[in-house]
């Protein structure tokens, strides 16, 4: 095969990849749009003040649906912490988010399969809960850093000193739209193009069962992918392809879930952050807790499709075979140029006009 027609199929592989997902995409950012524009923040961080189960279990359900990636959500977290959110309700609001987000959940359906679908947010939901309730038990008590934030008015994006109840129902659905499709598209699609190559590639060069072989599906897997994981900066959204493609070519769901847990919540930066801003203390847990539990997850979820008698690679990304071609067709165009467009405005914002 000569290198035009093997770079021709390639990209073929690409696009058929974002042409399932795009869809998905869209919706799960509409939707983001729309938490971030009615959801008062303020009100749900007077919430988890009191160190204890229910803080931890309230910030963890906060976080689920909240599309924000691993360094995206340390601010989001500063900001709960000095308005009196505890430290445990913190670390558990720390994992739940970047692990989950509804945009994720909505890729998840299309490539993966509708039990990750939802054993994914459960299993951010767990870990969140487990690091949040030893942090609580373990962890020391410190006073909250004096950390400046800024209070975003959900009306209308400014940081003026006015209740967001002074804007009318469209004005903030505006705000909501525009933060969705400026904002976080801008910051996600970068990670999203760069996951969606890499599943591209990983479907066309890697040959059929080469991970199950070479890799494998067992606890050594998975402490693998956890090693892959922990350091690696990759968005929920960005992951969900990468995992997809490499669930096709072998790789057991669980050991997918590991990498689905472990890449989104961790990197380098996110980690020192959390150790300067909870303590080293704090920031064991945090490492621990997903550790353990993307392991112990991945175990439970290797067994449940065992015990029911289901294979995911029958299952696999089936859901994008449900939308008629030219929906999704239509749907990957108008998300490439908004992704476009966000990233240019992004730089615009940012005093750079370079693409």
């Amino acid at each position: 095969m000569g290198l035009i027609a093997m770079f021709t199929d390639l990209v073929k592989e690409i696009w058929n990849t974002f042409d399932g997902a795009a869809f998905y995409i869209l919706f799960g950012i509409v939707v983001a749009g729309l938490i971030q524009a009615f959801i008062d923040s303020k009100r749900i961080a007077r919430q988890l003040g009191k160190p204890g189960v229910r803080s931890v279990l309230l910030a963890a359900l906060f976080g689920i649906p909240l599309p924000l990636c691993s360094c995206g959500v340390i601010p989001t977290a500063i900001s709960l912490r000095k308005n009196g959110a505890s430290k445990g309700a913190v670390l558990s609001f720390l994992i739940s988010t970047p692990e989950s987000g509804i945009n994720s959940i909505s890729i998840s359906y299309a490539m993966l399969d509708p039990l990750m679908t939802i054993f994914r947010p459960f299993s951010a939901f767990i870990t969140a809960i487990v690091a949040g309730l030893s942090e609580n038990i373990l962890g020391i008590r410190e006073i909250s850093p004096a950390i400046q934030s800024k209070v975003v008015c959900k009306g209308c994006g400014s940081n003026d000193e006015h209740t967001p109840e002074e804007h009318t129902f469209v004005q903030k659905l505006r705000y909501g739209m525009q933060y969705a499709f400026i904002d976080l598209l801008g910051d996600i699609a970068k990670w999203l193009i760069i996951g969606i190559v890499i599943a591209g590639m990983v479907s066309y060069f890697t040959p059929t069962n080469f991970i199950a072989k070479f890799i494998g599906s067992d606890f050594k897997a998975m402490l693998i992918m956890l090693l892959i994981g922990i350091p690696l900066y990759i968005c929920a959204s960005a992951s969900t392809p990468i995992a997809a493609a490499l669930i096709a070519k072998g790789m057991s769901p669980g050991v997918a879930l590991v990498f689905l847990l472990a890449g989104p919540a961790t990197n380098i930066a996110g980690i020192l952050s959390v150790g300067k801003f909870l303590g080293r203390r704090s920031a064991m847990i945090y490492l621990f807790a997903i550790s353990v539990c993307s392991v112990l997850l991945g175990l439970l979820l290797n067994f449940i499709y065992k015990a029911s008698g289901i294979k995911i690679s029958t299952t696999i990304g089936h859901a994008c075979d449900m939308l008629p071609g030219y929906i999704k067709t239509f749907s990957a165009v108008i998300l490439a140029l908004l992704m476009v467009y966000a990233l240019w405005t992004k730089r615009k914002q940012e005093g750079s006009y370079k693409l």
